[in-house]
């Protein structure tokens, strides 16, 4: 039985819904939310506030890796499995996130199963949104099959929202 089916049967909702939690929905390019309003405060180069690190690159080209870090990781919490109401970070699909000083940025991910849906779609998704991140200058993204992902990859608030 597919993670999704186990969802649907978890669910007291009968529906076919969209498959994502109230309040939420998948993001694509396609429905991103629009930058936020320039104001004189913020140059319109930079990133909504929620994907910007606390500080740019330094005169010497060094990011604040840590700050960077926490900026994708914030980015990849908005990105979903079509199917799953539960954002791809929180459902272990994410199993690395190195940032190094220069800004590169390298993810190594997996999906559910080899032959998901979405195979072809969301890893560029992945990639084309944490190069959105600011002060990332390179995204080296991989996809692994190895460790397989499991169910027990997924955190603790992704299984209560899957009422697993």
């Amino acid at each position: 039985m597919s993670l999704f089916d186990r969802f649907r049967r978890n669910t007291d909702d009968p529906g076919p819904g969209d498959g994502h939690a109230e309040g939420t929905t998948p993001m694509s390019e396609s429905n991103a939310p629009a930058p936020a309003p320039e104001t004189a405060s913020a140059p319109s180069s930079e990133a909504s506030p929620a994907h910007a690190p606390s500080n740019p690159p330094d005169p010497n080209g060094t990011v604040d890796v840590a700050a960077v870090r926490d900026a994708v990781i914030a980015v990849l919490k908005t990105v979903y499995d079509p199917e799953i109401p539960v954002d791809i970070y929180e459902l272990g699909l994410i199993y690395e996130v190195e940032v190094e000083p220069t800004g590169d940025v390298s993810v190594i991910m997996t999906l559910t199963t080899p032959m998901c849906p979405v195979a072809e779609t969301l890893p560029p998704e992945v990639e084309a949104k944490v190069q959105g991140v600011t002060s990332v200058r390179h995204v080296q993204l991989e996809l692994v099959w190895e460790p397989p992902w499991s169910m027990d990859m997924m955190s603790e608030a992704a299984r209560l929202e899957l009422n697993l």
